[in-house]
């Protein structure tokens, strides 16, 4: 799951604090909302998950449009390991800038997962045992990411502003398409590996989520330098 936007190159380097505080924030409460929204879904739902699920997606999508457009014009909101690197990629912002980017976004899931925690009376820190394990669940976290960053890269190019609308209804219909529910987001699948409720992965099968989840993102970013033409996709301007 994720947010976007290139950051503009010519910021100077004491932007950095402040751009590194909105994904902080941004990655914290994403997390805070999947995790929260998925505990608060299972209580009222009477274990129809179906009904669970329909709950958890909503209430994500709402908060990724609302965080997306209130911190893209600051960070450009990744919230997302995978979009951080293919916007280095992409010359958008700076490598070192980008590893910056990746520790806050997951250290901010893991906060985000202990704030869901701490608002419903659970130990802050859990180790999750929900299992996602299989080469179709870990395929549909490639396609999932694949999904997210082609839909990042492409509406960017035809309407920016409707990016945060984008990306919320992917992730939505994500939940719903994908085997694996719609992860996306390296950060997200390492903080869902501490919550042991619904939301939870077990941490035994994050590393192969991961994996998918890069490759995914980096075809997404060849296969659509190829369809809009060229290098003066693949490169944004600084």
């Amino acid at each position: 799951m994720s947010g976007v936007g290139d950051v503009d190159g010519a910021r100077a380097v004491s932007d950095l604090p402040r751009r590194l505080a909105a994904e902080l924030l941004g990655s914290c409460m994403l997390a805070g909302v999947v995790i929260g929204s998925g505990v608060m879904a299972a209580r009222l739902s009477n274990g129809n998950d179906a009904v669970a699920l329909l709950a958890n997606a909503g209430a994500t999508a709402a908060m990724l449009f609302v965080l997306i457009t209130a911190l893209a014009p600051i960070s450009g909101a990744h919230f997302n390991p995978v979009v951080t690197l293919v916007m280095t990629l992409r010359r958008a912002i700076r490598p070192l800038d980008g590893a910056f980017y990746v520790i806050v976004q997951i250290c901010g899931c893991v906060l985000g997962a202990m704030l869901a925690h701490a608002m419903f009376g659970l130990p802050l820190l859990q180790v999750g045992s929900t299992a996602r394990s299989g080469l179709s669940q870990v395929f549909s976290e490639g396609v999932a990411s694949f999904a997210l960053v082609a839909v990042i890269l492409l509406v960017s190019k035809v309407r920016e502003s409707a990016i945060p609308a984008a990306v919320a209804l992917t992730i939505a219909a994500g939940y719903w398409w994908t085997a694996s529910t719609s992860f996306a987001n390296p950060a997200i699948t390492v903080a869902r590996a501490f919550s042991d409720t619904f939301a939870g992965i077990r941490p035994d099968d994050a590393p192969a989520f991961v994996i998918a989840q890069l490759a995914g993102a980096l075809l997404a970013w060849r296969c659509c330098a190829f369809l809009v033409g060229g290098a003066g996709f693949s490169q944004a301007k600084r």
